[in-house]
């Protein structure tokens, strides 16, 4: 695990609370206007995860695949997500950060050459979509040789071993999709995602944090009573999706984070 997430998981765990990762995709509704609203979801944060736009974003909803329409529409390129990752970086030294996203983007620009960028902007792990454990070859290599963590997924229907593979071959932390769909569809159950929370947690000591689905302060609270993190996505995403002024957006994302943070364990001090 890169020293930084680690630090951000145990200093959560040492103010009893789970950790607010929040998601926002690079460049929407622009690059520009994109800064200050990562800028004002990062502030509310312990980790963010940085959206890499891409044409065809296959495991997200309506909302998030806008968001992708929207930032490419407006000309977001890959330069645009590092610059505005080490924009974030630059302000908050001691969040994690996380890029996510599909394999056509570092794969079109060689995995090494995305790697060094990203760790040289401020990045910690890489979460993509659609490289499963089996497939690690392509990228794990240039992921740890420039220090960054690859975060890999589970959800309710992987088995056993693909768990234990996950378990081995991630770090940072294992992301568990809380439903067999797409982002920003309903919640599971909270009584069976707390289960099988419980049985990964068996098979690692990798923080474990549950994203997919969670719209509300009180299923971030729910969810916060067992999981190392809890993951926002399309919830952050729908408060900027508007035509409306950004200062009044960054402003309404702040306040909706800070709400979701609150009932996690209260603002960062």
């Amino acid at each position: 695990m890169s020293a930084r997430l680690g630090q951000v998981f145990e200093r959560c765990r040492a103010q009893g609370r789970s950790a607010l990762v929040g998601y926002l995709t690079a460049g929407d509704p622009n690059p520009a206007e994109s800064r200050e609203l990562l800028l004002a979801l990062a502030a509310h944060c312990d980790i963010i995860e940085i959206g890499m736009p891409f044409s065809d974003p296959m495991a997200d909803g309506p909302v998030i695949e806008a968001a992708s329409v929207r930032a490419l529409a407006a000309g977001t390129h890959i330069n645009d997500v590092f610059e505005l990752t080490r924009a974030v970086r630059e302000a908050n030294p001691d969040i994690g950060i996380v890029l996510m996203g599909y394999a056509n983007v570092p794969y079109a620009m060689g995995f090494d050459l995305f790697s060094e960028r990203a760790a040289a902007v401020g990045a910690d792990g890489v979460l993509i979509v659609d490289i499963p454990p089996e497939e690690g070859a392509i990228c794990d290599d240039a992921f740890r040789a420039h220090g960054l963590d690859r975060i890999l997924l589970l959800s309710p229907t992987s088995p056993d071993e693909r768990i234990r593979l996950a378990c081995a071959e991630g770090s940072g932390f294992i992301y568990y999709v809380s439903l067999t769909g797409i982002t920003g569809a309903d919640m599971g159950e909270v009584a069976d995602i707390r289960s099988s929370v419980a049985h990964i947690k068996t098979m690692t000591d990798l923080p474990i944090c549950v994203g997919f689905g969670i719209k509300t302060p009180e299923q971030a609270s729910a969810v916060a009573s067992f999981a190392d993190g809890v993951v926002v996505g399309s919830h952050f995403v729908n408060q900027i999706a508007g035509d409306g002024d950004v200062h009044e957006a960054a402003g309404a994302l702040a306040a909706s984070a800070a709400a979701m943070r609150a009932v996690m364990g209260g603002e960062q001090v």
